[in-house]
Formats: structure tokens, C-alpha cells, sequence
């Protein structure tokens, strides 16, 4: 396979993620030889800019979390570079009618387990392209499957999907890196979501936590969000006798938080008391 690009090898790409997202993208970028730049909120966990950077990326920091956009398209400019803009293109990246997505994956995965198709799929949303991806899948495919999507405490999308109002903001930036947006990005598709659920940071902590002791190994905190979001789900099922499967996506390691979201103080400062939360999962 020959690759090419447009521009020179001194174009630089630019992309506005604090999310694993900007480290594929450093990868891919070095294994082109373009210079590549991640424009990430100053609070990023120091593990994914340490990635970042192994890589040969560079981190230019914000410190309010709504100007990524700007700042993004300033730099592009700037440089001459190329921004990615994945929260505009990220729900039309992938093949979702094809067998090379994440949600056919899953199904196909599902064939061998004693329910096969699943009662809920539950996602979180940052640029809004997987659930994009999940539930226009299920709905080419015709599954008697619900998406729930779980949605961070100072995020728009919950807001939005209610509402339908593209111009809703948040004052704040999401806790949880990864997920939840100050905006409605292009990328996230409302229709496609059964469900929509807002989910407190304290609670996404205490499942994550959670799902800690249950693994044996630490999950993100997105991942917590999602796990909150399933434990809703199977209460709900339980009271009206349901039986069925449920499945949600361990996004990232908690070993890149171990400074944040594993360090009680940070917690403690930052987020608040989990303790009641951690009591409800118990």
C-alpha cells in the first residue's frame, strides 16, 4: 500500500482532543512524517500528554475547554495546517452498514453468548460518532435493541437530545476526559438514541471504582459513566422481571488517571464526596 497525502511533509495536523483520539492520531502522524499538534484542555491527565509527546506530538493547552475550536482553527491557519475537526467528521468516518465497525463487532461477538442480542447498548458520547455508528447499525440491521446513551454532568448532549436546540452551551468543560462536550458537535445524531441519561461525576467515579474491584484492573472514568448507566439499566430489568444482555465499551486505562481520578485529594477537591455514590453501588 502506497499512501499520500495532500500536503507537504511539513504540513502539520492539528486535531482538538484530550482524549485517546490525539494519541492514534500522534502515532499516525509520525509513521507519515507530519508534525502533528493536540490542542487539549490544561488539565489533560499528564499520562495521555506524556503519550502524546512519545510519539513525537505536541500538546498546545487551553485553559477553557470551549475555546478548543477556535484555538484549533487558529493554529491551522497559522501554520498552514490541516485541522482534523473529528467532533465535525467523526459520525461519517466509519462504515456503519459494513462489517468493519464497532457495532458489528459487538453483535458478531454476541452470537456466542446466551443472549445474543442485546436488550441495551450503552455509550457515552464525545464527538457523538460511536453512538452515531451504534444506532444506525442497529436500525439497518432491524435488532430489537435499545442505545442508551450516558451523558456527563456538565455536558450538553443530554440537554440537546431533550430540547433540539443546536445553540446550547456549557459554562464548563466535562470532568470526564473523553467524553460529554460544551456544544453540540455535527457529529453527534440524536435520532439514533432511544435513551439519554445524565450522570452525575461523583456517580461515574464510584462506578468506575467499582468496576475496579470487580476487574482487578483500572478502567477511565468514561468507562465509569458507562458502567452507571448499565447498573441503571439491570435495576430497571430486574424490577420487571426482565432477563436479557447488556453491553457497554471499556474505553481507555485507568493507569493514564492514576493522578486524578485514583487520587482521593484530586477527588476530593475537584469532583466532591463519592461516598454516597459508592454506598448505592454496594
Amino acid at each position: 500500500m502506497v499512501w499520500r497525502t495532500a500536503g507537504s511533509k511539513n504540513t502539520p495536523i492539528i486535531e482538538a482532543s484530550s482524549g485517546s483520539t490525539a494519541i492514534s492520531e500522534a502515532y499516525f502522524a509520525r509513521l507519515l512524517g507530519l508534525p502533528f499538534i493536540a490542542v487539549m484542555p490544561a488539565s489533560t491527565a499528564k499520562r495521555k500528554i506524556e503519550q502524546i509527546t512519545f510519539y513525537g506530538g505536541r500538546c498546545h493547552f487551553v485553559e477553557d475547554p470551549c475555546q478548543l475550536y477556535a484555538e484549533s482553527e487558529r493554529l491551522a491557519r497559522e501554520l498552514n495546517g490541516h485541522f482534523m475537526d473529528q467532533f465535525t467528521y467523526a459520525e461519517r468516518a466509519t462504515d456503519w452498514r459494513g462489517n468493519n465497525n464497532i457495532a458489528e463487532s459487538i453483535f458478531r461477538q454476541m452470537k456466542h453468548e446466551p443472549f445474543a442480542t442485546p436488550h441495551t447498548l450503552i455509550m457515552g458520547a464525545g464527538t457523538g460518532g460511536t453512538s452515531a455508528t451504534l444506532g444506525r447499525y442497529i436500525r439497518y440491521q432491524g435488532y430489537d435493541t435499545q442505545l442508551l446513551v450516558v451523558d456527563p454532568q456538565h455536558s450538553v448532549f443530554f440537554d440537546y437530545w431533550h430540547s433540539r436546540d443546536t445553540e446550547l452551551r456549557s459554562v464548563r468543560g466535562s470532568m470526564i476526559e473523553g467524553i460529554g462536550r460544551p456544544r453540540v458537535e455535527p457529529s453527534f445524531m440524536p435520532d439514533v438514541i432511544d435513551e439519554i441519561m445524565k450522570v452525575p461525576d461523583a456517580a461515574t467515579l464510584a462506578a468506575m471504582l467499582k468496576l475496579e474491584k470487580l476487574l482487578g484492573r483500572k478502567p477511565g472514568a468514561s468507562t465509569g459513566t458507562n458502567f452507571w448507566g448499565m447498573m441503571q439499566v439491570a435495576k430497571r430489568m430486574r424490577a420487571q422481571g426482565e432477563k436479557g444482555a447488556l453491553v457497554t465499551v471499556l474505553c481507555d486505562s485507568g493507569e493514564r488517571y492514576l493522578d486524578s481520578y485514583y487520587q482521593p485529594e484530586w477527588v476530593a477537591k475537584q469532583i466532591g464526596d463519592i461516598q454516597p455514590w459508592l454506598r448505592e453501588m454496594e
